[in-house]
């Protein structure tokens, strides 16, 4: 028998346990017979779990330490491996792509984010900067991505933006992993019992003023509910800022939490938010948090976008509000909360979405069949 084929998944900024990268993509490779590497740079030294050999480079000195030194040190340690395909998930890493695709490696991009679309949003970037800078990156991203042999991206939008360039692309969504989450009591037809949480809504994810942190604080204070926030908070700034808000008062703050205690958040929640801004990044994102209401039965209050409201109004999954309207995001919170029957609607609604559409087992079938396609066989070949 051949040796299996060794893939290498490669970021400096994603912690070794991304939901997508570790569990979804590198743990799904492992399963169907390829020898996975994932190189990390997060200090934390080197294991091995799930059939996902983790390879620690050391944790980098602030960004910019992170966007050259560890990418250089990247390139040094991938170089000698063995690995046949390098799967990259960082715009900072496209050297790295190229110069290793240069010496004959497989390589393909994993494109999370439309980056130059986000670039326009960054904060530490100068406002006057910024559309200089995403014309650039736009157009070394576009030149490293058509020597790679595919592009994965996490959106059909993002997908068909290479595929426009002629870009050989797959859209990879991020769905939830069927039943990571579900609340106990939930059947597999996606009945669910009321959520315990009476009046208790929450956002799980990274904590920004971008994806609505101040909004719902101050809807919150509008309403009789209970917030339960859990994220990494995107500076003491703005929790500061936060706590100051009257709306605090009603927030259950949890800091960052695990799987676990994510599920037991959904669990303890009648409602789920996702109320990001209309930046040009986000109005075509499919929010991983959303399908992970859905799964767990937990019924939506998402930002009106026409592709969230499109996704919600098909599935009978939840609402929308405008993201930057507090008293119509607390409106909105009422009104659900005070009719429960249809919350239980909805939630039985957006289990069973996920059950036939939105869930890692269909992507998990394209993304191997795409590493198939691209070696001509098999893990074994």
């Amino acid at each position: 028998m051949a040796d299996m084929v060794r893939i290498a998944h490669l970021t400096t900024v994603h912690p070794r346990f991304d939901t997508r990268i570790f569990h979804k993509e590198c743990a799904s490779l492992a399963r169907h017979g390829y020898a996975v590497d994932l190189y990390v740079a997060d200090g934390l030294g080197d294991t091995t779990r799930n059939g996902v050999s983790i390879v620690d480079i050391g944790k980098p000195r602030g960004r910019l330490g992170r966007m050259l030194a560890k990418t250089a040190a990247m390139w040094r340690r991938v170089r000698g491996s063995d690995a046949r395909v390098i799967h990259i998930h960082d715009p900072e890493l496209l050297p790295v792509a190229l110069l290793l695709g240069l010496a004959g490696r497989t390589v393909i991009y994993d494109a999370h984010e439309d980056v130059p679309r986000q670039i326009l949003s960054k904060y530490w970037i100068p406002p006057w900067a910024r559309h200089a800078v995403a014309w650039l990156f736009e157009r070394i991203e576009n030149f490293v991505a058509r020597r790679c042999a595919l592009v994965i991206c996490a959106t059909r939008h993002i997908a068909e933006r290479y595929a426009a360039l002629g870009v050989r692309s797959l859209d990879v969504n991020n769905y939830p992993i069927l039943d990571e989450l579900a609340v106990p009591g939930i059947d597999a037809a996606g009945t669910a019992p009321a959520h315990a949480g009476g009046r208790t809504v929450c956002y799980v994810g990274s904590i920004t003023r971008v994806r609505g942190a101040v909004e719902m604080v101050e809807a919150i204070g509008q309403t009789d509910a209970t917030l339960i926030l859990a994220g990494s908070m995107e500076n003491q700034a703005l929790q500061a800022e936060l706590m100051a808000m009257p709306g605090w008062k009603r927030v259950d703050y949890r800091g960052v939490i695990n799987r676990t205690e994510v599920r037991d958040v959904l669990a303890a929640s009648r409602l789920g938010l996702v109320l990001l801004h209309p930046i040009p990044n986000y109005l075509d994102a499919l929010p991983v948090k959303m399908f992970e209401y859905m799964a767990a039965g937990v019924p939506v209050l998402a930002s009106d976008f026409p592709l969230w409201r499109g996704i919600l109004q098909a599935s009978g999954a939840g609402d929308c509000a405008a993201p930057l309207d507090t008293r119509q995001i607390a409106g909105r919170i009422v009104s659900m909360l005070d009719a429960p029957e249809s919350l239980a609607r909805m939630g039985q609604a957006g289990r069973a979405a996920v059950r036939n559409t939105y869930n890692w087992q269909i992507e998990e079938a394209k993304l191997v069949g795409a590493y198939q396609e691209i070696l001509g066989a098999g893990p074994g070949a």
